[in-house]
């Protein structure tokens, strides 16, 4: 496979969030941090053996189901729709999570079906987890989510939060995709999906032929390939497809909002702007486009810079105004003309 490397630092050099953020995150471009977890309780039993790592969870693993995606040996791992798109290649199965750890540290015989569970929130499911194995170039209330299956394929995605991916057992390969490739991918649809993301069909499938314009896509790919105790910044909208290549696998996750100003989603304006907008005549389209560029994208500066700050009002600072924009946003919502 073809594709640069992400941007790669030693985990031993980052000391704190501040550090964190200003030479990590705020680049908004993928890195790879080598041996941020090594020293993670959890890292180290996996290492020595998958009897550990199960041992291990299990001090932790609270009663409770949780969703298994279960695959037959003729899937080989990978997840993905069925040949129509109608379905899904796999099966979904409501178990205990101590049943889905133990049936995922028995590797599964030549023959068998494999197991994958994913998005465990440590803080439901895992009490004293987090605590065991501290990420501290994170605030105590970003949580951790455990991942943890036989060999996969997870289809080409995006996640519209910030993601520090942390490989705990086995290997994993993030193969990705910058936002702006977004139109050479050809997504699924938006609400049948695997997992809650649309995802790529030409990444996930291979078939150059069927779609011809991913070959530009993969121009810029790039492939990150991370052991135990490695990990990964993905900024949100990036696109990635993860492959789990050991018998066994574990992943820990964190998502956050690393620029929040309140606890509004883009994406919920995006979700927005397609039910006002996607329809009406291209012309008007372009229209609200300059407008979005002038006063959302600001390429050019703040759009009243060349007005006195006093006279910024709901355009001065976010942090000010933001309660008052929202307000603003709910009252047209709820047609009070």
């Amino acid at each position: 496979m073809t594709g640069h490397s992400p941007a790669t630092i030693d985990g031993a050099s980052l000391r704190d969030p501040a550090q964190f953020y200003a030479e990590v995150v705020a680049g908004c471009q993928p890195v790879i941090i080598r041996g941020l977890v090594t020293q993670w309780p959890i890292t180290r039993a996996a290492t020595h053996s998958d009897q550990a790592l199960s041992a291990y969870l299990d001090q932790f693993a609270a009663t409770g189901d949780v969703e298994a995606f279960i695959g037959s040996p003729q899937i080989k791992g990978t997840y993905y729709y069925n040949d129509d798109l109608a379905g899904f290649n796999f099966e979904r199965r409501t178990m205990q999570l101590r049943d889905a750890i133990a049936a995922i540290l028995s590797p599964p015989a030549m023959g068998d079906d494999t197991i994958y569970i994913g998005s465990i929130p440590a803080e439901v499911y895992l009490a004293g987890f987090a605590q065991a194995n501290p990420m501290p170039l994170l605030a105590p209330a970003i949580a951790p989510r455990l991942w943890l299956g036989h060999a996969s394929t997870v289809s080409a995605h995006y996640d519209t939060l910030d993601n520090l991916a942390c490989v705990v057992a086995g290997e994993r390969r993030f193969t990705l995709f910058p936002p702006d490739t977004i139109g050479n991918l050809y997504v699924g649809p938006i609400d049948h999906t695997m997992a809650g993301q649309p995802v790529s069909l030409a990444a996930s499938s291979g078939d150059d032929g069927a779609y011809p314009r991913f070959a530009h896509a993969r121009e810029r790919m790039l492939v990150a390939d991370l052991a135990a105790g490695d990990a990964l910044y993905l900024p949100k909208l990036w696109w990635h497809k993860v492959e789990a290549t050991a018998p066994v696998n574990g992943l820990v996750n964190y998502w956050w909002d690393a620029f929040a100003a309140g606890p509004d989603s883009p994406y919920t304006a995006l979700l927005l702007a397609m039910i006002t907008m996607s329809e009406r005549p291209l012309a008007e389209r372009n229209a609200w486009r300059a407008f979005f560029d002038y006063y959302v994208f600001r390429q050019d500066g703040h759009p009243l810079a060349h007005l006195p700050p006093d006279k910024h009002g709901l355009l001065g600072p976010l942090r000010q105004n933001y309660g008052a924009i929202r307000a603003r946003v709910m009252h047209l919502l709820r047609n009070l003309h």
